[in-house]
């Protein structure tokens, strides 16, 4: 996928719903930045009144005005080189816990966990698979 100080890498993106389950996985180059797939990777939803709660990463000004533009209600912190800091809801914010104890979920499965495999579309079907057995269990 991607080549990184480390070697080849991969980032695995992820939309979850209020519950934690995953709605849509992306992977992604590890050697680019979160946000240049972000808007790839809401394209399908609709947006209008739903909150998106992402961290420092996604914070881009073209990212808020797309976002905005569909209606969503944004909580994602500025970075702290902001000009124009925005405020944000502390309290929504605590629920972007929810996707970190997704991926938790996803590597307790060690096929996952480890990357034994080396071409994407097979570490593709994996995630898949656990995003699968996170649904089921």
């Amino acid at each position: 996928m991607g080549r990184s100080r480390g070697g080849l890498s991969t980032k695995v993106h992820a939309v979850v719903d209020g519950l934690g389950n995953p709605l849509r996985v992306l992977l992604t180059p590890g050697n680019r930045n979160d946000i240049c797939y972000v808007q790839q990777l809401l394209e399908p939803f609709d947006l209008r009144g739903k909150y998106v709660i992402a961290d420092k990463g996604y914070d881009s000004d073209r990212f808020v005005h797309w976002l905005e533009e569909r209606g969503a209600i944004i909580v994602i912190p500025s970075r702290k080189t902001a000009k124009r800091p925005r405020d944000i809801d502390r309290h929504i914010y605590m629920e972007r816990h929810l996707v970190e104890n997704l991926f938790l979920k996803f590597k307790t499965h060690r096929r996952f966990a480890t990357r034994y495999e080396k071409r994407a579309s097979l570490f593709f079907a994996v995630t898949l698979l656990a995003a699968i057995l996170v649904w089921i269990t």
